[in-house]
């Protein structure tokens, strides 16, 4: 896998490859997203180097309309970019300099002129410059004085209705992790890093990875999951709890707690992907650590019997 290379920070660049680029938000990078790389692979055989450009911090953020939490971080959406194979990801600096753009003038000067643009790939709702005055009309028209050819992706549906990143946040506040999968084109992903626990799990027979999702990361409701867990190169079978483990500490930190079945190893330290694929029972404080350790052994049980049934 060829490393993906970064640019973020900065509109000053200048890429001296011709380019087939995406451009769009790109949160929870869903199916219609992965339509738009799609198109772009597709022109690595013209000899384009691929590429993908967002803004940074999201539009939404930025101008405070955002409607919940972040469905795939900045740092998620660096590895899923780069395992889609994607050469050069933009994160663009959206500032108030930068927001004030006119539209012409970001066709001309960043698509045309610093990105190198041969192929445009962008949804009929792309949206872009000075008071989001940039269109799929624009681009159409600005397109061959400037050098490169434009694809407009229309919507995906997905149960009759237009996939979205709205649509998604609701069904991941609401817990259909499988509905949400089906809009995505994968299970709901969370990044973090190992961090040193109470050891309570090892404590009653049942060692657990513990990862503290990023602040601004929407998390579906506090329960357990059966879920999968990427560490290392391998991932591994799991049951994963969303929430704060009243039983074990008073602490208001949500955070995941994972058990891994078949994995015997430390991970301290280790950046870790869990996978949410179903919702199993919700959250709630147990009157000791005995009656925790014996839902633990009905979740893992209750884990293994969903592994069969997915078969």
């Amino acid at each position: 896998m060829v490393a993906l290379e970064i640019i973020a920070g900065t509109w000053d660049f200048y890429l001296e490859r011709e380019t087939a680029a995406a451009i769009g938000k790109f949160d929870g990078l869903h199916v219609g997203h992965r339509r738009l790389i799609e198109e772009i692979m597709s022109k690595k055989n013209d000899g384009l180097e691929t590429c993908v450009f967002t803004f940074d911090p999201p539009p939404s953020v930025f101008f405070g309309t955002s409607d919940g939490g972040e469905l795939t971080t900045r740092e998620e959406k660096r590895i899923l970019f780069e395992r889609m194979g994607v050469d050069i990801l933009i994160e663009f600096p959206l500032t108030d300099s930068t927001a004030a753009m006119e539209p012409e003038v970001f066709v001309e000067e960043v698509l045309a002129k610093r990105m190198n643009v041969r192929f445009l790939a962008a949804g009929e709702d792309v949206s872009f410059g000075k008071g989001g005055r940039g269109d799929a009309l624009l681009l159409g028209k600005m397109a061959p004085d400037n050098g490169f050819e434009l694809s407009i992706v229309e919507k995906v549906c997905v149960g009759g209705s237009a996939v979205s990143s709205t649509r998604i946040r609701r069904q991941v506040e609401a817990g259909n992790m499988e509905e949400a999968a089906r809009m995505l084109g994968m299970s709901y992903m969370l990044y973090g890093q190992v961090g040193q626990g109470k050891k309570l799990g090892r404590e009653i027979g049942f060692p657990t990875v513990n990862v503290i999702p990023e602040q601004n990361k929407l998390l579906p409701p506090r329960g357990v999951y059966f879920s999968r867990v990427r560490c290392g190169e391998k991932t591994y079978r799991a049951i994963s709890n969303v929430g704060y483990k009243p039983t074990v500490t008073n602490e208001r930190v949500m955070g995941v707690e994972s058990y891994l079945y078949d994995f015997n190893r430390e991970a301290y330290g280790e950046w870790i992907e869990v996978y949410l694929l179903s919702f199993s029972r919700p959250e709630r404080q147990f009157e000791n650590l005995e009656a925790l350790r014996a839902q633990l052994v009905e979740d893992i049980a209750a884990g293994a019997v969903y592994e069969e049934e997915s078969l």
